[in-house]
């Protein structure tokens, strides 16, 4: 199967009814270098109690490789935490001031089974009970605060590279170069990731971040 060119991933986005275009990472002026004190963390864009905002960004943090291999298990759980930290990345989940750890609204969608008509099994842990089990295996729990207010989605597809939130000019960061990394799938976890922002009623709005 041919890779997923940056083209493809707009026009599924935009069969999606999304606008959806591709920039050079030139034309960013914010791209930095992926630091491995950094969290692999949500692609949530408010603020947060963590300011290690130097790692990947994925759906729910580690919930997204979960969710990408059909791991359900805390078990299952524990050892991608450990891989992460294995590969360079501090393992990391969030919740927020106003819901605790149903604050993620990526595995709160999993957790209620909004992706059941996508194939993925639910987790057989709740929230309390996955954030326990990533900071068992050394992970770190983040907390955001405030509402969601994100205006765009920026897929960043240049390796080791990365953007870190902006608590009064949000964006959803996701850093699809991560899933490669990770052996996932790639376009299941592009499209899981835009039906969360569509089942948040987040923005249907995309910049592809090229090289």
């Amino acid at each position: 199967m041919a890779p997923l060119t940056p083209e493809d991933i707009v026009g599924v986005l935009e069969g999606r009814g999304w606008e959806a275009s591709i920039v050079k990472s030139s034309e960013v002026s914010d791209m930095v270098d992926v630091d491995p004190k950094g969290i692999l963390k949500c692609v949530d864009g408010r603020g947060s109690d963590n300011s290690a905002f130097g790692g990947p960004k994925m759906a729910g943090g580690i919930y997204a490789i979960a969710h990408n291999r059909g791991t359900t298990t805390v078990d299952g759980l524990k050892a991608i935490a450990k891989e992460v930290a294995a590969a360079g990345h501090v393992p990391s989940v969030h919740g927020d001031d106003s819901s605790d750890m149903l604050g993620c609204g990526f595995f709160k969608l999993w957790v209620t089974g909004r992706f059941d008509d996508m194939g993925y099994k639910r987790p057989e842990f709740d929230a309390d009970q996955g954030a326990a089990a990533v900071k068992e295996a050394g992970g770190f729990i983040e907390m955001h605060t405030g509402k969601h207010a994100e205006k765009v989605v920026l897929i960043n597809l240049v390796e080791n590279k990365t953007l870190e939130p902006i608590a009064d000019d949000q964006r959803f960061i996701v850093d699809g170069w991560a899933a490669g990394k990770f052996g996932l799938d790639v376009p299941k976890f592009l499209v899981a990731a835009a039906a969360t922002v569509e089942m948040l009623g987040g923005p249907k709005k995309a910049k592809i971040i090229i090289a």
